[in-house]
């Protein structure tokens, strides 16, 4: 049984007045009584917003009455707070007094990397990478700067398997490193193709899994990226760990015996999270790989989240292996925010993520969704200029689902690291996490186009959105 990789099908492509004299404060607000001293602002209220309050709060004072109540005083503009605490506090009916204390939301400023993409100038990855940004994008720099409060920078400490064509992770056998990996940002991962291209099926295996397509430099270099380092491009969790898999030979195929064997590999070598940007054609039942079903099984009991793409066909049907009820199925949006024309649906699709390409005719506009005519821009990473042409560049041609599963993959790497649902969560929290925090796109609640909605990086790993929040 053969799988063809979706690169082969469509691409390679949010008081009351303390009675005083006047003369002592010429303007006492009315202020309801409360219980502190102290006033928190909503979250996501502008860094701004929070600096004018608080000075503004600097001239309002509490006082405590010796009679147990507490009121609150404004000072007018012109007087001296200084000279009005004194005066209050020798007044023989107050216990104390002392300026109100403002707290406001432990927001971040985005962090934005100065990786400078084609245009060779700091953070003109902005230009290419539109699926990272804010709006029709996942919002990297809020997420980016969420991990970085926490002291977990890109997702450091979490290891993703990628489950793909392999990787250009080191010098070898005449093929380079991606001018954008560091060494240190892969552990040992394995190939189960070897016999590279010889059979339509993968046959052999040894431990260098080499890249000989590009489709799994990409993926990885979504997933991975170096970032902030003034090369290439960024990547989604920059800290996390790659484990290179190779399930698929240098012509994107694989077969059921590969891939079963590279998900329990993963899952046994301690991957957190397998993406597979992978799919069989649509009318491959699921009784027709069964090895699959149980290494997807095996890898949800060992508390691994497995990530697949939706599949590339413009289905009604979300094809396997990311149909099974044990992985997470992504499908596909543009840069208008409509689903992608190719990307597949239906009511196992779980959510979706940016992946490029031309807006579906079905997609209905309103909201994020705006049909353009033509093709929107595809999904930019460092890989080979082609198949025949193994120097590094930004090649143009790459869109799919395939592009939008490691999104999700690095999403949940970034949740993961941030602490947010605990030190061990397990895949259906890491997963109700991404969905209860994912943008809600067409039909409001869960649709077959979108899923719960798309990927949100920001509000995913944001600490003031409750970790119990559920879809």
């Amino acid at each position: 049984m053969s799988l063809t990789l979706s690169v082969n099908l469509r691409s390679v492509r949010w008081v009351r007045a303390l009675a005083i004299a006047p003369a002592l404060v010429a303007a006492v607000a009315a202020v309801a009584p409360c219980t502190a001293g102290a006033v928190v602002r909503p979250p996501g209220t502008a860094r701004a917003a929070s600096a004018s309050a608080a000075a503004a709060a600097q001239r309002e004072l509490v006082v405590s009455l010796r009679d147990g109540g507490r009121r609150y005083v404004q000072v007018a503009p012109q007087r001296s707070v200084r000279a009005t605490l004194a005066r209050l506090r020798a007044r023989s009916d107050v216990r104390w007094v002392r300026p109100r204390v403002v707290a406001h939301a432990a927001a971040v400023e985005p962090f934005v990397p100065n990786d400078p993409g084609v245009a060779g100038v700091a953070a003109g990855w902005q230009r290419m990478q539109w699926n990272f940004l804010p709006g029709v994008g996942v919002d990297a720099p809020r997420a980016w700067a969420n991990l970085r409060a926490v002291g977990r920078p890109g997702a450091a400490g979490v290891t993703i398997a990628a489950l793909d064509t392999g990787a250009a992770y080191a010098n070898r056998a005449g093929l380079q490193r991606s001018p954008d990996f560091r060494p240190a940002q892969f552990v040992k991962g394995y190939d189960f193709c070897a016999h590279d291209g010889q059979t339509l099926a993968c046959s052999g295996r040894d431990e260098f899994p080499e890249d000989r397509n590009g489709h799994g430099t990409h993926v990885a270099g979504t997933l991975a990226e170096a970032t902030d380092n003034g090369v290439g491009l960024t990547g989604l969790a920059y800290g996390a760990r790659i484990m290179p898999v190779k399930v698929l030979n240098s012509d994107g195929a694989g077969d059921e015996a590969s891939i079963a064997a590279g998900i329990r590999f993963a899952a046994r070598r301690g991957a957190d999270i397998i993406n597979m940007s992978l799919e069989f054609d649509s009318n491959v039942r699921g009784d027709e790989i069964p090895d699959i079903l149980d290494a997807l099984a095996y890898a949800r009991r060992r508390g691994v989240l497995v990530v697949g793409a939706s599949g590339n066909e413009g289905l009604r049907a979300v094809a396997y292996p990311a149909r099974s009820g044990d992985v997470l199925s992504v499908g596909a949006t543009t840069e208008h925010g409509c689903v992608s024309d190719y990307s597949n649906q239906g009511a196992r699709l779980d959510l979706v993520a940016p992946g490029g390409g031309k807006d579906a005719l079905e997609a209905a506009p309103g909201g994020l969704c705006q049909p353009q005519p033509g093709t929107g821009r595809d999904i930019f990473q460092e890989t080979y200029r082609s198949r025949n042409n193994r120097a590094f560049g930004f090649p143009q041609d790459y869109e799919g689902t395939s592009m939008a599963a490691p999104a999700v993959s690095a999403t949940a790497a970034l949740v993961l690291a941030s602490g947010i649902l605990g030190p061990n969560p397990s895949p259906e929290a890491l997963a109700a996490r991404l969905k209860a925090t994912a943008r809600d796109l067409g039909a409001p609640g869960v649709d077959r186009q979108y899923g719960a909605g798309l990927i949100d990086a920001g509000a995913a790993t944001d600490p003031a959105i409750p970790a119990t929040a559920t879809p």
